[in-house]
């Protein structure tokens, strides 16, 4: 199963990390997802529908999940989301090298699971994340960035209250096997999830 679209992610000043799914095209149509760890190591789903909240809960580790509508409005560089508990304004700053360098990449190339082998070690290395690995229920998960751009302000308020500046993603999420980069950032990626045949039925 194949998703397109842009992963978010985001930490504060007060420890709540987020991560938004923002997919352009996927097997459920056009949708977002929100996950969000607090700094007391709550694990929250925000998706759109049970379908959507289904499968990903399937995929992913949390405490809770809600369905909740997600709405994600972007305007060139300004994002504003909005899901359940959650708000979140944020702004990304000028591409850097790392962006040009997977804008190079073809989509076809950085979706296939062998080009993920290659980019995994530096990706570890230099964003502190992984491209590849096992997922829930006996799910393999690959992960093909096409593009990288920092996000250089965001507010977030969580259940009513102000997180706070955003901050570095740290500690990492623990939703899965890996985390988003470090520093906040916007990652165009193409992501592939493997069902195993016993459970596609």
């Amino acid at each position: 199963m194949r998703f397109e679209g842009w992963i978010v992610g985001t930490g504060t000043a007060s420890g709540t990390r987020v991560v938004l799914g923002h997919w352009t095209r996927s097997p459920f149509g056009r949708f977002s997802d929100v996950m969000v760890e607090r700094a007391d190591g709550h694990r929250l789903l925000l998706a759109p529908s049970r379908r959507t909240a289904d499968f990903i809960a399937a995929t992913y580790a949390f405490d809770e999940v809600e369905v909740t509508p997600v709405v994600v409005r972007v305007a060139g560089r300004r994002w504003e989301i909005t899901a359940g508990p959650l708000e979140l304004r944020l702004i990304t700053g000028r591409r850097g090298l790392m962006g040009r360098l997977l804008r190079a990449v073809p989509a076809p190339l950085a979706a296939r699971p062998a080009w993920t082998a290659l980019t995994d070690p530096p990706a570890r290395l230099l964003l502190g994340v992984r491209t590849r690995g096992s997922a829930g229920g006996g799910r393999r998960e690959w992960y093909g960035a096409l593009d990288l751009l920092p996000v250089v302000s965001a507010g977030t308020v969580y259940d009513g209250r102000d997180q706070g500046p955003p901050a570095p993603v740290l500690p990492p999420v623990r939703f899965g096997f890996g985390s988003t980069p470090r520093t906040p950032s916007a990652v165009r990626v193409v992501t592939t999830v493997a069902i195993p045949r016993s459970a596609a039925g």
